[in-house]
């Protein structure tokens, strides 16, 4: 049985295919040893909008977006946003969608509000849960803290890579330090659950300082999380990330973090001190790293 022949008018010449071989495996070996796109990852206290004074969010908004529009995060953590700031987001932000829910449920009070690049990131599931003994009861709180304190979580498919991981995005009581302390042992208890192959990435305002507190200890350590700001290649200056519209401040109260778990590779982190004329777009300044998903 004869093989298929090739018709004259379709021979290819044997330079040619030596020329096409060698640019096949040239891309081959580019392909295999590319590195994962970047992803920039932000947590930001947006602080909640009021209407009154000189930090009133009509004022602040203006600024929040261009400073948004400077840093252009893949996906966005947020604290404190109101379903009115959301909304304002929802249109500074065209290129994202967001998912989030009020801690009290529906619209009220402040949202965790995770927002990402709709054209890159894909959620394939979420879901919210309550910082309190009884996790799944909306707006419970059962630690001593009169905010409702929540969290939001999204497992997101990244169409640049093809990885998927977990984006995690709370805000810690403020008042309360039993309160925190148990609510950063049912966070890392929940993660613990999640397959271990799959990377998370955990953020938001924790209210406890970093490397200094329980709460720290609890989430990063040997098995547990990595702080991004220290495994970091590169890093900015380091400023206090609550700054209470009084500016710069390097007293080392560092109380919003990124955390990873997984193969997640930190390129930088930046502490993000945008102003304009002495004003603030937040009492608190977001926190960005660049990462890498997958090995």
């Amino acid at each position: 049985m004869r093989c298929c022949r090739i018709a004259p008018c379709c021979r290819v010449h044997p330079g040619l295919l030596v020329c096409l071989s060698l640019l096949l495996i040239c891309w081959a070996t580019v392909a295999a040893s590319a590195e994962p796109p970047r992803l920039r990852v932000m947590t930001y206290n947006v602080r909640y909008a009021s209407d009154q004074g000189p930090h009133r969010w009509q004022l602040r908004r203006p600024l929040a977006q261009r400073m948004l529009a400077e840093q252009d995060p893949d996906v966005i953590g947020m604290q404190e946003a109101l379903y009115r700031q959301v909304k304002d987001f929802d249109q500074d932000l065209p290129e994202h969608a967001w998912i989030g829910l009020g801690r009290e449920g529906g619209s009220r009070s402040e949202f965790m509000a995770v927002f990402y690049r709709r054209e890159r990131l894909d959620p394939a599931a979420f879901g919210h849960y309550w910082l309190s003994d009884t996790p799944n009861v909306i707006g419970s709180a059962t630690w001593g803290h009169s905010n409702r304190r929540m969290v939001t979580w999204v497992r997101f498919l990244d169409r640049m890579s093809g990885k998927q991981f977990y984006l995690v995005n709370t805000h810690f009581d403020h008042e309360v330090r039993t309160a925190r302390e148990k609510s950063a042992r049912l966070v890392f208890e929940r993660i613990s659950k999640w397959n271990s192959s799959v990377p998370v990435l955990l953020l938001g305002d924790f209210n406890a300082r970093a490397e200094e507190s329980e709460v720290y200890q609890t989430l990063v350590g040997p098995q547990r999380l990595v702080d991004t700001w220290l495994t970091a290649k590169e890093r900015g200056p380091l400023y206090d990330t609550f700054h209470g519209y009084r500016g710069l401040s390097r007293t080392g109260r560092r109380i919003d973090w990124i955390l990873a778990r997984g193969s997640v590779q930190v390129e930088s982190s930046r502490v993000i001190t945008f102003q304009q004329q002495g004003q603030f777009p937040s009492d608190h300044f977001p926190v960005v790293a660049d990462v890498q998903i997958g090995p």
